[in-house]
């Protein structure tokens, strides 16, 4: 198993519109192979932002390879740039292959 993170400091005043935008973003996930979950997470909050993580859980890192490099991701991401006032720097990415599961 395969899980995907994406950090994003999120600027204080603009959480409800970050989180809109996910509510309303057509991730398509649930049409490529290999995808087993998703979620949108809120973290701590900062003097000037919000952290949030996007969380994805993959069969395996090749799964998430290959949609990365499908038109679904492509779909996915096309205005990601229309929202770069709401961070703080760009997301942050980590990716973790699972060794221990209960």
């Amino acid at each position: 198993m395969y899980i995907a993170m994406n950090r994003f400091k999120v600027t204080k005043g603009c959480e409800d519109q970050f989180e809109n935008v996910w509510r309303n973003r057509d991730r398509r996930l649930t049409e490529v192979p290999g995808f087993k979950e998703f979620h949108l997470l809120k973290g701590p909050e900062q003097d000037d932002h919000t952290l949030f993580a996007s969380h994805t859980i993959w069969n395996s890192h090749d799964d998430f390879v290959a949609w990365t490099k499908s038109q679904h991701f492509r779909d996915a991401h096309k205005n990601a740039g229309d929202n770069k006032a709401m961070y703080l720097g760009h997301p942050q990415f980590e990716g973790f292959e699972v060794v221990l599961e209960n």
